[in-house]
């Protein structure tokens, strides 16, 4: 090779090592990239419509806005990912990447995905909207359904879909939250009677109980069973419509709207708080994913303040300055912390 000939080699070499590493910027990843998305305020309105509205109740007017987080994400069956927004994820604190695998099946479509988003929403508002109302002091008759047994659970082959749950251990289980808290009296792997209605007759089933963690890091025993929960007719007509968004995390929010346009007291004060977590008809307040981004979010969105479930609070310790967390576990503690901001007395609150 003549000595004229290198750098004419060399340049072409570095020329298409450029070309090769500009085109895998722009070819498609296995991963999953969150961002923050929109922010809407559960006092307030979506294209005209109130996003909560009391039919048939007084609502009382509200002042400032509690602010339901969302997360934009990309990958797996909603859109493609590429090299060049995956490299961006890593050096923003609001971006998030995780392996496609991480989040859903790797077989499920776009479809399916929206649908799952979908039901979840439909069903956090119920849970929302009674637990709101047993927390005003309403009564509303709940039944307890098997949706199915968890693979080689002891429930398995035991319990069938549509058993109506009565008793445990003989002692009567009305909500779901009694159900857990009579699974924390029995020691995991011990055999639990899941007393049941199945087509009008009682029966008594023997389950082999295994162990589940609980928020706190306690074990408890578990059935292995899926728990729906269905609502008799709400004593008040309750409203909520929102649309284009999916997924159960709005439950918390949802809650303390309803409670907010029920009772004549000013609970926010013209506060702007933010919050994110699912809610069971109980009022326990569950975990979410995407915390991260639905601070920054928030934070985006003129909220001080940013109400989390206190099992996600390792996610919320690199909070934007600016914006407070606060740690919540029930509806109640959430109710009480936005009184305390709409008092002013928000700095006494737990953070994370």
């Amino acid at each position: 090779m003549s000595t004229s000939a290198r750098p004419r080699i060399l340049v072409g070499s570095m020329l298409a090592t450029s070309i090769l590493a500009t085109v895998a910027l722009f070819l498609p990843t296995g991963f999953v990239v969150r961002s923050p998305g929109p922010t809407h305020d559960t006092l307030g309105m979506q294209n005209g419509v109130p996003l909560v509205q009391i039919m048939d109740a007084t609502q009382y007017p509200a002042s400032g806005q509690l602010l339901m987080t969302t997360v934009s994400v990309g990958g797996g069956p909603v859109s493609n990912v590429f090299a060049l927004q995956l490299l961006r994820s890593w050096f923003s604190p609001a971006r998030s990447a995780v392996p496609v695998e991480t989040v859903w099946r790797t077989d499920i479509t776009r479809e399916e995905q929206q649908q799952q988003g979908q039901v979840q929403m439909i069903t956090s508002q119920q849970a929302a909207t009674a637990a709101a109302l047993l927390e005003l002091g309403f009564e509303i008759p709940v039944t307890l359904i098997v949706a199915g047994a968890t693979q080689d659970s002891g429930a398995e082959g035991i319990v069938e879909e549509g058993d109506i749950i009565m008793t445990l251990d003989g002692a009567p289980v009305d909500t779901h939250g009694e159900l857990v808290e009579a699974l924390t009296r029995i020691t995991p792997g011990d055999v639990a009677l899941l007393g049941v209605d199945r087509d009008g007759e009682r029966l008594e089933l023997e389950i082999t109980t295994g162990a589940a963690e609980m928020p706190d890091g306690r074990t408890r025993a578990a059935l292995g069973i899926w728990v729906s929960t269905i609502f008799a007719d709400f004593p008040v007509d309750v409203q909520i419509r929102i649309e284009d968004i999916g997924g159960p995390s709005a439950g918390v929010m949802f809650a303390l709207a309803i409670i907010d346009l029920l009772t004549p007291a000013d609970e926010l004060g013209g506060a702007i708080v933010a919050g994110t977590g699912t809610i069971s008809a109980d009022g326990e307040v569950g975990p979410v994913g995407g915390v991260e981004q639905k601070i920054h979010g928030a934070w985006r969105d003129g909220a001080k303040w940013f109400l989390v479930p206190i099992v996600n609070c390792e996610a919320a310790t690199d909070a934007p300055s600016g914006i407070r967390v606060v740690s919540v576990s029930t509806l109640s503690e959430a109710l009480s912390a936005i009184r305390a901001i709409g008092e002013g007395r928000g700095d006494e609150l737990p953070g994370c």
